[in-house]
């Protein structure tokens, strides 16, 4: 079917506006959009009625409404995407033998909204609803190493915003730095002992249709049990689900 693109323009209005700090000139959404002046402001009139967006007129700025909220909140009850992910999260367990888990990135943690235990294997910490800092995580690495070199800045602009579990991990951005280098050259991302002593983890990101990480699919082991060989085997298994679950959501490569 063809698109529509009133329907296209007004889904990347309200992603815009989404993406933003705060409200925003008419003038700014149109040219950052890319849609006529005109057009702009009938499809904010529009989005203003239906509640979708709010209209400042002594800021003469624009924001998201409470009907975006709904939506999001409809998103969180329904939890589609965890729906999508548990059954390609199961089989990861079935063919690496070990954990796996799907997190998001919050601020600069990792929520892990997934957590599939392999038969005999111990829980980890890494429970749904539980936060851990993004970079000394796996899949928050992988999600860190596919946003853009501003973003990671804004998140880790000085020493304070590193927290250590174990003593262990990146202290600084120059150091993160180097690490989702890796991670973006290997194609995964990978921690050792800096979650939990004596567990390791690799990690590959989920991408939506703009090719950005959305989530960070992982498997965490003994360190013990796994060498070098078999790491990759596992990383391997590990990106296959993400490129699976990016397919799933209409991201990068479907």
């Amino acid at each position: 079917m063809a698109p529509v693109p009133a329907a296209a323009q007004v889904l990347a209005i309200l992603r815009y506006l989404a993406g933003q700090a705060g409200p925003v000139p008419a003038a700014a959404i149109s040219r950052d959009v890319g849609v006529p002046r005109s057009t702009t402001y009938h499809l904010l009139d529009t989005l203003a009625r239906e509640g979708f967006v709010v209209h400042l007129p002594e800021e003469r700025r624009y924001g998201l409404g409470v009907g975006a909220f709904e939506l999001g909140s409809g998103y969180s009850r329904q939890a589609p995407f965890q729906r999508l992910a548990r059954v390609p999260l199961a089989k990861l367990v079935d063919r690496t033998g070990h954990n796996a888990h799907l997190a998001v990135l919050h601020g600069r943690e990792v929520i892990y909204v997934i957590e599939e235990r392999a038969p005999g294997r111990a829980p980890l910490v890494t429970e749904v609803g539980v936060r851990l800092p993004a970079q000394l995580t796996a899949s928050g690495r992988a999600v860190l190493a596919g946003l853009a070199q501003a973003q990671v800045r804004a998140l880790f602009p000085d020493a304070a915003a590193f927290v250590l579990r174990n003593e262990k991990g990146p202290g600084s951005l120059t150091a993160l730095r180097q690490l989702l280098v890796e991670a973006r050259r290997r194609g995964y991302a990978t921690e050792d002992g800096e979650v939990t002593p004596g567990f390791a983890s690799v990690a590959a990101a989920v991408l939506d249709h703009r090719a950005h990480p959305v989530a960070g699919v992982a498997v965490t082991f003994p360190a013990e049990e796994v060498d070098a060989a078999e790491q990759h085997r596992i990383a391997a298994q590990v990106s296959r689900t993400a490129e699976q679950l990016s397919r799933r959501i209409g991201g990068a490569g479907s």
